[in-house]
């Protein structure tokens, strides 16, 4: 009876070796970097960097944008407060004469002497 509970473990653990011989293969060629699920990850992590540095590029300029365009902003509102004061301040100068509004006068000149103005 001993015999025969010492080929049964044998036996199994010797199943047990060859299952742990295969998971081994199997699992180097699922890490493998070329072909394998860790070449796929390798690839993603270089390209997650690369984003990460590219969002904070973009982040550096929308900043950067930002702090521009509102300088901009409030220098074009002084500008029209200026404006409308000047506009306001207009309506109290008097109003011009219309006699010293001259009319523009055209003066065509004869090509006589070929065409030579004198």
């Amino acid at each position: 009876m001993e015999l025969i509970a010492d080929i049964l473990l044998v036996a199994g653990a010797l199943g047990a070796g060859l299952y742990c011989f295969v998971l081994a293969r199997r699992l180097s060629r699922f890490n493998d970097l070329e072909n394998g699920v860790g070449g796929a990850v390798a690839v993603l992590s270089a390209q997650v960097d690369d984003l990460t540095k590219t969002l904070s590029a973009a982040q550096a300029t929308a900043t950067e944008s930002t702090q521009s365009l509102a300088a901009l902003t409030d220098r074009a509102e002084g500008v029209a407060k200026r404006l409308e004061l000047l506009v306001a301040s207009m309506h109290d100068l008097p109003d011009a004469p219309q006699e010293d509004i001259q009319e523009p006068m055209f003066v065509r000149h004869s090509r006589a002497n070929g065409g030579v103005q004198q």
